[in-house]
């Protein structure tokens, strides 16, 4: 019997377990599909290595939250591209989106207008911005439901800090507004993109304090990892195998079940015992496959957030190094494009490029290079689609989507190696994601910080981590989530008692009641009924 089995291997999952691990704690991961990464997951063909999500690795540098969590495992820190930031092709302006702080001062004043109502609109995100990084990274936790969360909130902002409280219950578009600034479309069109890919809102849903983050992720460091995803994956996994921890592919959870002292998890490929659980799927798997009352607990999360999921369309290409060549003098490999002020956003009305590094034979074979192109897009275009309207729209998106890309490469997708497209149903297939949503909920005062899906289930022993629970979405998210549930398990742990050490005359009638679940559960499976 493991202590703690955790469900799902995506960041949050792993980033879990190996900090366990690293405490002595012994740990199983079960993902269901036959890589790690989840949305920040990667896939091979013909030689080129394509993340699948998340292509950047946020704050994981000296001192940052990920950066932290590779010294609190004894791993050493990620080889890779350090990102000097990168560009956003607006409709009639481009802009340098830089990482150095004064670089980016000075070029968003030239970009956008060096007027007092924008000098006072960009101090104050750079105040938020400089207030809340530290305390994400000091572990703050939310929604607060006790004393003792307070005091941790308390201790993590800064007393000099709090009065930035008041801000939880503005949005990015209230800021705006109370600048005189939102009909400013070159500003409001920059802030939407960077919005929309880190809390996957729109500006006037998007609360303030999440997007000020959002935002200015580049001043907390991007990488990109030699190999891509899938080179930080084989090392992270590689280290997690080392500590003792066990990573078991192609296990995935139909069932868990609370035998009081423990829990036994039904997969795919058998049973299996831990003291504790940590589910780190989306809340809607968890509700279906966790202990009744944890199900119960979560439905209103899930019918609340049920149309505030998106999902996403992707391009992969494999690319001569020819294709890339005319943006490689500028050092940015990474660029997002917006088509136009007044469109809806997504469907390449917003999206990002990102291009392997020169020299990385990880990602790509020498002369060549890797390419992804993402855009969003609402989840209820792709369904109930027959077969052959599903792959003409597919190929009409993906060309779409090269076709504006060559506004930054010009000779893009020319003559590929690999050509793939990747929609919602993609990622309902690979990722197990439900209905193919990718990442968090679309984030807004009503489902996000005080409002925020916590860690806690209320079942002693079972816990939340991942881009559906607090903080949300994205690779610095997930990892800041880990920090916060493995105190939660240690904790528990310390209370919880052994299984092994259980002298009731009780632990025979706890088998039995488990094995009888078991059994009703292959049952109901065969038969149609679960």
């Amino acid at each position: 019997m493991k202590d703690v089995a955790i469900i799902g291997g995506g960041i949050a999952g792993l980033a879990t377990a190996a900090r366990l691990q690293a405490q002595g704690v012994s740990t199983v991961v079960f993902e269901a599909h036959g890589t790690p990464g989840g949305c920040a997951g990667y896939y091979r063909r013909r030689g080129f290595s394509f993340d699948v999500g998340a292509t950047t690795l946020v704050d994981f540098e000296e001192g940052g939250v990920g950066g932290e969590l590779l010294k609190e495992i004894g791993m050493a820190p990620v080889e890779g591209e350090a990102l000097p930031g990168y560009v956003a092709w607006l409709p009639d302006r481009v802009v340098t989106l830089h990482r150095d702080q004064q670089e980016w001062s000075r070029e968003r004043l030239r970009a956008f207008g060096d007027t007092p109502a924008h000098r006072r609109f960009w101090s104050l995100l750079d105040h938020l911005s400089a207030a809340l990084w530290p305390a994400s990274r000091r572990g703050v936790k939310l929604p607060l439901r006790s004393a003792a969360d307070i005091a941790n909130a308390v201790q993590a902002l800064g007393i000099g800090n709090l009065p930035l409280a008041r801000y939880m219950f503005m949005t990015m578009g209230d800021l705006l507004r109370s600048s005189g600034l939102r009909e400013d479309k070159a500003l409001v069109g920059l802030l939407s993109m960077l919005i929309e890919d880190t809390v996957h809102s729109a500006v006037d849903d998007a609360p303030l304090m999440n997007a000020a983050l959002g935002v200015t992720i580049r001043g907390a460091g991007l990488t990109r990892a030699a190999g891509g995803m899938r080179g930080f994956w084989r090392s992270f996994s590689a280290h997690y195998r080392a500590t003792g921890g066990e990573l078991n592919f192609a296990h995935e959870v139909n069932q868990c079940i609370d035998c009081k002292d423990y829990y036994r998890l039904i997969c795919s490929r058998g049973e299996w015992e831990a003291r504790q659980v940590v589910s780190a799927v989306p809340i809607g798997i968890t509700a279906r496959i966790a202990p009744s009352p944890v199900g119960k607990a979560l439905q209103r999360y899930v019918r609340r957030d049920e149309t505030a999921m998106g999902g996403a369309i992707v391009v992969c290409l494999g690319v001569p190094e020819s294709e890339i060549s005319g943006q490689a003098a500028s050092g940015f490999t990474h660029h997002q494009l917006l088509q136009d002020y007044s469109g809806k956003l997504g469907n390449g009305n917003n999206m990002f490029i990102s291009v392997s590094a020169p020299g990385d034979l990880e990602s790509a074979p020498a002369g060549y290079r890797s390419v992804m192109i993402s855009t969003h897009c609402d989840l209820a275009e792709w369904e109930g689609l027959e077969a052959a309207a599903y792959e003409e729209r597919k190929q009409a998106a993906g060309d779409r989507l090269v076709s504006l890309a060559r506004r930054v490469y010009p000779e893009l997708g020319s003559s590929p190696v690999v050509y793939e497209i990747g929609t919602p149903k993609t990622y309902a297939q690979f990722t197990r994601r439900p209905r193919g949503a990718v990442g968090g909920v679309r984030q807004c005062l009503g489902n996000s910080n005080q409002n925020a899906v916590p860690h806690e289930t209320g079942l002693r022993g079972f816990h939340l981590v991942g881009d559906t629970t607090w903080p949300g979405l994205g690779t610095v998210a997930c990892v800041l989530g880990s920090k916060i549930v493995v105190g939660n398990v240690v904790r528990e742990a310390r209370r919880r008692p052994l299984r092994a050490g259980l002298n009731e005359g009780n632990t025979d009638a706890y088998d039995r009641r488990c094995a009888g679940a078991a059994l009703l559960h292959r049952l109901s499976c065969r038969t149609g009924r679960s």
